[in-house]
């Protein structure tokens, strides 16, 4: 009977599946085997994992499962130099202070799991299917992508004009814009009369400015992740699994980092990690230039360290990586050299024409002082629009007029990239001050879980790629459209239970008083969501292309035959890439997909279409392939 809500909660050893069914991990017996001989011969132990409410949690549950009831101590530190953990083993503190921390950590564990095993169970059995699931995190994720595709869908466009005016100053063609819009192009006559009226036009205003632009702060992994889809197409999960590989191999910090600052004691070894980069084919001369020279301290602050302070290279200079581990590598180096750099000091020009009272504009930008901008930029990306010199009260002989055309545009469709932005940034949005206060540092999901989230999405068929764009199937917003009205697709609930969660930390409220409000919501929505006749869509029927009967049933890992004696099977998953409905119904027809990204197992990525052969197998073409004499 749903729902289900065990008391109390009992804590078992990670399972796998085997061909008897779930059984404990051995790996997982065997490494807890160990801890457990370690803790009968010591008096006490020191809980040396991170310093934040998911590491509090790790440690309590292996010490808990063990029966661990001695002495414990607590090492509280965010930087991993020797100065830092000498420090802080000098001043170990009880690990009874942070009991409510515990606490805090283990109701927020419990209530996701008491919400989303409900939901999702309640959602399957009013579809009459399983892979289903709902989530306090996925939900909103799937929210956030379903609503921005249908705003993008259904945005109406429309047009507006602006006039322009042509002009010449030392023998160059200059076009300046009206900065009033017009819905109509008829309304443009007016002002164009009077523009057609004059041979010249009067300078009345030229503003200059200095701009002084901050360095950037270090990648955390969310920014990592977003920086490496926009100029390196891969995805959250791939950059997640390349950083940490680098840092596996000791060429990078820790990568799943949410914090973008770094310590005092870590900006000592700061000069000496830049200096190993002069053997960078890329960054080799800007790490010369920093030498003997005074650090920006941007991103140095003790005070906004978390659990892991920001990326940075380590003493370890990389050989031998992959072109994307090399890629990612750089990426970090190169953003570590732009945060200690110098500010990049630019002049903005705007200037602004009269003629015959119609007010024209255009705006400069000159870099006087690269700085930080020198580093990674190339020679064609310096963001400049170079203006002649402009003196107030000069007359600009006019050339003509034009019409200028543009059209609204709708938010575009989210990509890994901004969608990876909108989850950490989506507590910005909350109206309760308080909420969204809990939600500052946070967001929805943690830089090291977003990558899953959306993989999951993916997996659960609710949404697909499309190029860089996630598109939400049928089946997503089938479910979008039952859920998008319900808490449990709003960020605000994960801003309910941070204000819960923080007061449950600092001895305000009891867990007891969360546990019966989860506990009571969950009885709300499974109620709500078995009383729903949910149909989900499926793909269109299609003949066998093997005996061609209309027996295909095309499943989650699977298209298949339902004729015993054809046996036709296709997997949906080829060379590591799994396929789109739209892409198995393609060769389900046996018509060719377009060209999909694939990435081979030394990690070349190439391209390539899909279509059955013969034998009904896939047979894939290259992109480049060139006809063989």
């Amino acid at each position: 009977m749903l729902p289900i809500i065990p008391h109390p909660f009992k804590l078992v050893v990670r399972q796998v599946k085997t061909e008897e069914g779930y059984k404990a991990d051995p790996s997982a017996l065997k490494q807890l085997d160990v801890i457990r001989r370690l803790l009968n011969q010591t008096g006490s132990v020191i809980i040396c994992t991170d310093a934040a409410r998911e590491g509090e949690l790790i440690a309590r549950y292996v010490l808990d499962y063990l029966g661990y009831t001695k002495e414990t101590k607590r090492l509280w530190i965010s930087s991993l130099t020797e100065k830092s953990i000498r420090e802080g083993f000098n001043n170990l503190k009880s690990s009874r202070e942070f009991d409510n921390l515990y606490r805090s950590a283990k109701a927020r564990r419990e209530a996701d799991w008491v919400v989303g095993m409900n939901a999702s169970l309640s959602l399957s059995i009013a579809a009459g299917k399983s892979n289903y699931s709902l989530g306090r995190v996925q939900t909103p994720t799937l929210a956030m992508i379903c609503r921005r595709y249908l705003d993008n869908r259904d945005f109406v466009v429309k047009p507006y004009y602006q006039l322009q005016l042509r002009t010449t100053k030392m023998g160059e063609e200059l076009v300046m814009t009206c900065a009033e819009k017009y819905d109509t192009p008829q309304k443009l006559d007016m002002p164009r009369k009077k523009v057609c009226e004059e041979k010249t036009a009067k300078v009345v205003q030229v503003e200059k400015k200095q701009v002084s632009e901050e360095t950037p702060l270090l990648y955390d992994l969310t920014a990592l992740q977003q920086s490496a889809n926009n100029k390196l197409g891969l995805t959250a999960e791939q950059t997640l699994n390349i950083a940490q590989k680098l840092y596996e191999f000791g060429y990078i910090s820790y990568p799943r980092t949410g914090c973008s600052y770094i310590t005092e004691d870590i900006f000592e070894q700061i000069p000496s990690l830049i200096a190993l980069l002069k053997q960078h084919p890329r960054f080799a001369r800007h790490a010369e230039n920093f030498c003997n020279r005074t650090l920006n301290r941007h991103c140095v602050n003790d005070s906004k360290m978390t659990d892991h302070h920001g990326l940075i290279i380590t003493e370890n200079y990389p050989r031998n990586l992959s072109l994307d581990e090399q890629n990612i590598y750089s990426m970090i180096a190169g953003r570590m050299l732009e945060a200690f750099s110098d500010k990049c000091l630019k002049e903005t020009v705007s200037i602004q024409v009269d003629c015959n009272s119609v007010l024209f504009g255009i705006k400069g930008c000159q870099i006087k002082i690269p700085g930080w901008r020198d580093i990674c930029n190339g020679p064609d990306e310096k963001e400049e629009d170079l203006l002649p010199e402009f003196q107030e009260g000069e007359s600009l002989l006019i050339l003509g007029s034009d019409t200028l055309v543009r059209k609204t545009k709708p938010q575009p469709i989210f990509t890994e990239a901004s969608l990876l932005a909108a989850m950490e940034g989506c507590g910005r949005n909350l109206s309760d001050e308080k909420e969204k206060e809990a939600m500052k540092d946070s967001g929805l999901g943690t830089p090291a879980t977003r990558a899953g989230i959306i993989e999951l999405l993916i997996a659960r068929h609710y949404v697909e790629r499309s190029g860089r764009s996630l598109i939400p199937t049928p089946k997503g917003l089938e479910v979008y459209g039952i859920v998008k009205e319900k808490m449990i697709a709003n960020v605000s609930m994960t801003g309910k239970w941070e204000c819960a969660l923080h007061e449950i930390e600092t001895g305000e409220v009891s867990t007891k008083t969360f546990t019966e409000n989860i506990n009571s919501y969950a009885r709300q929505i499974t109620s709500e969501l078995l009383a729903m006749k949910l149909k989900c869509p499926d793909l269109p029927h299609c003949r066998c292309p093997k005996c061609g009967a209309e027996t295909i049933t095309v499943f989650n890992k699977v298209a298949k035959c339902g004729d015993p004696d054809c046996a036709f099977l296709l997997f949906r998953t080829f060379n590591g890439r799994e396929l789109t409905d739209n892409q198995m119904l393609l060769l389900l027809q046996g018509k060719r997909t377009g060209y999909l990204k694939f990435i081979s197992k030394k990690g070349k990525k190439y391209e390539a279409s899909l279509e059955l052969d013969d034998n009904y197998k896939i047979d894939i073409t290259f992109k480049d392939n060139k006809p063989k004499k």
